[in-house]
């Protein structure tokens, strides 16, 4: 969390939370649990300048930088939807995280598509 209430914050979760247990009558953290890992990101680039012009420079991703972005990339696609608590849409979006789909699944495929596509620029990696 940024800035706000813990306290509406842990609101929204522990709601998500019951929301998977009724939606896919599984254990909440385990599906919590795949939907991080699913999320986590492998690669990404970062910007570098060499010689006046800008390279998007692939590099792996650090284990505490992955998890952030994951959890970034869950919340931010909750936010996205429209129309209904933000218990909910955590809650389906955590759902679809776990089964490889949704918003946060496609930014993280975007960001290694990107790394990819640049990887001829990997030896300019520091």
């Amino acid at each position: 969390m940024k800035e706000g209430k813990k306290s509406t914050a842990q609101r929204v979760v522990y709601g998500a939370f019951e929301n998977i247990e009724k939606q896919a009558k599984k254990d909440p953290l385990e599906i919590f649990d795949q939907a991080v890992k699913n999320a986590s990101p492998i690669l990404e680039v970062k910007s570098r300048r060499i010689g006046g012009a800008h390279y998007q420079v692939p590099r792996e991703v650090r284990g505490e930088r992955r998890i952030a972005l994951a959890f970034r990339w869950i919340i931010k696609a909750a936010h996205s939807k429209k129309g209904k608590p933000m218990a909910i849409k955590l809650a389906n979006e955590l759902i679809e995280a776990s089964q490889n789909q949704g918003a946060a699944i496609k930014k993280k495929q975007d960001t290694h598509r990107m790394a990819e596509a640049n990887r001829a620029f990997a030896h300019f990696a520091w």
